[in-house]
């Protein structure tokens, strides 16, 4: 009887592996994107805060740098030689322009000036340059007339002479209740711009409208943090102001630059209750490498996290299959256990069928060779050795016969089945025929042998398993003939296998029945078990070959598949 193992725990095995493999990966996607998220955003505020640090020392320094030259306009504006310069009474103004040119040296400022009330400039750091200030007019630059109306004034523009750009800080100079002139102060940021290159560090200073009038890199001086409407804007001022009509937007260097801003409180208070805006420093942080840095850290934790859970589940499953290991070892022995026990079972069962056909075999040789013995008495009494030697050597054949059935008998019921080996396929037919041979006296059923010469094809097999399924097949033909009849065995041969059928003349199998015949307990017969086919077909295959019935013009036709040696 084939009895299925539990074959489909590796494959519930395998599919469980397969959902945990899955189930892992999209734990491990999602909290690769979690945790990347998290770090992500943790890294950029980490970068956020430092870079607000430096924007803090930075706007320090150039805070201290505007107030400082923001005094000294102021402190010139109260000066009795300046006052002198505009009033005319100084006969030499040079000692002005000299004391300036020593102020903007020991200040760094890029130059010192002072004009009278309609804008001419009496007095110069720069008058023995080039360059110089002395005798232009500046009325036209708004500083100017800011700080003759409000005291006070501060522009960022472009030279006019030198086209370098830089901070003019304007003071009203007044004595006695009237407006003598101002004095201005040009700073250029050169140095400063210089200083952030080398440290490498990128910021720009940009006014209220968002315009960049400092730049560590010289490129974005002049551009736009924010979009400007052309339309707001005097294009004619702006051209004469900052060079440029348009302004560009100022893009970062970098798509993983972050901006940070810092206000510098410039201009002072009176400048921003005009609404002049209020200069801010924005520092120009790179948030990529601490963010990929991050990242990379994140993608690290959450692997190793997934390696520990991966070993444990990992040992999980190993657990798990070396229980189901165990318990299939154990099916699997208790099923060939029970397999054994069936196989046993039915070769009894059929033993059984044939013993009455044996024990007529066996009574008539006995009985005969009591017979030849009786008779070899009298011969031997009355001198006659020659016949008496005659009927011991016809009682010896009778002998031979005897232990030949019962050999066959003790053969067929041994439970011990041994490994397939080869064997001439006609050793299975003879020993089925020589238990069987009573039964096809007693049903008169005619029995056509196979060729001799196909009889003798060597098989892979073990002889009392395939004895047995013959057997088994011809006591359902016996069965189905039933009376005079015809069973034919037939065998064909190919390259790989040997077919050897038995066909009967019988009613033949019917459709319903032909669908059930290898299911256990499914029988036409009163007092069978429906086992036998069932068994047969599991000893075939446990042979490495296979049991089929196949098409018959009329009766039924069994075939048994049987590997070639």
């Amino acid at each position: 009887m084939r009895i299925a193992l539990p074959t489909d725990s590796p494959a519930r095995t395998g599919s469980l592996l397969a959902i945990a493999i899955c189930g892992l990966a999209i734990v491990g996607l999602l909290a690769l994107l979690a945790v990347g998220r998290i770090k992500r955003e943790a890294a950029i505020l980490d970068v956020r805060e430092q870079a607000m640090a430096d924007a803090d020392i930075l706007a320090d320094g150039l805070r201290a740098e505007l107030q400082k030259f923001g005094l000294v306009p102021r402190v010139l504006a109260e000066d009795l030689q300046v006052e002198a310069v505009l009033r005319g009474s100084l006969a030499d103004r040079r000692l002005l322009d000299r004391r300036l040119e020593r102020i903007a040296d020991q200040t760094g400022a890029a130059v010192l000036y002072v004009m009278d009330r309609d804008g001419r400039t009496l007095a110069a750091s720069n008058w023995n340059r080039p360059t110089s200030f002395v005798g232009s007019n500046y009325a036209f630059r708004s500083y100017f007339r800011e700080a003759i109306a409000e005291g006070e004034a501060s522009q960022f523009a472009l030279g006019t002479v030198s086209r370098a750009p830089g901070l003019y800080i304007a003071q009203r100079v007044s004595a006695g209740g009237s407006v003598l002139g101002v004095v201005v102060l040009k700073v250029e940021f050169d140095a400063l711009e210089q200083g952030w290159r080398r440290s490498r560090v990128e910021a720009v200073v940009a006014d209220d409208d968002g315009i960049v009038l400092i730049a560590s890199d010289a490129a974005w001086r002049f551009q736009a943090l924010r979009p400007i409407d052309p339309a707001t804007r005097d294009a004619a001022a702006d051209r004469r102001q900052y060079g440029v009509a348009r302004f560009e937007l100022f893009a970062p260097p970098r798509r993983s630059a972050l901006l940070v801003d810092v206000p510098l409180g410039y201009p002072p208070e009176l400048e921003l209750e005009r609404g002049s805006g209020e200069w801010r420093l924005h520092l120009v942080a790179d948030t990529g490498p601490r963010v990929l840095a991050a990242v990379q850290t994140a993608r690290l934790e959450v692997l190793l996290a997934l390696a520990v859970l991966g070993l444990a589940l990992w040992i999980g499953l190993q657990w798990h299959r070396r229980r189901e290991s165990r318990t299939q070892a154990l099916v699997a022995e208790r099923t060939v256990a029970l397999r054994d026990q069936l196989t046993q079972a039915n070769r009894l069962a059929t033993l059984g069928q044939v013993t009455a056909g044996v024990g007529h075999e066996i009574r008539q040789p006995l009985a005969a060779t009591r017979v030849f013995a009786e008779n070899g008495q009298r011969l031997l009494a009355a001198g006659n050795t020659q016949a008496a030697s005659e009927n011991f050597g016809r009682i010896a054949g009778l002998i031979g016969k005897v232990g030949e059935i019962t050999d066959e008998l003790l053969r067929f019921s041994r439970r011990d089945a041994r490994e397939p080996r080869e064997m001439p396929l006609a050793q299975a037919i003879d020993g089925a025929l020589l238990l069987l041979r009573d039964r096809f006296a007693t049903h008169e059923v005619e029995l056509a042998m196979p060729e001799p010469a196909l009889a003798e094809t060597i098989v892979r097999a073990e002889p009392v398993r395939l004895e047995q399924v013959l057997v088994n097949l011809l006591q359902n033909a016996l069965d189905a003939v039933s009376g005079p009849g015809r069973i034919a065995l037939e065998i064909a041969v190919d390259e790989r296998h040997c077919r050897l059928s038995v066909i009967d003349d019988g009613p033949g199998i019917d459709s319903l029945a032909a669908e059930r015949l290898f299911q256990p307990f499914a029988t036409s017969k009163p007092d069978g078990l429906g086992l036998g086919l069932v068994i047969s077909l599991d000893i075939m295959r446990s042979l490495g070959g296979d049991l089929v019935a196949e098409p018959a013009d009329r009766g039924a036709r069994f075939t048994m598949i049987i590997p070639r040696a």
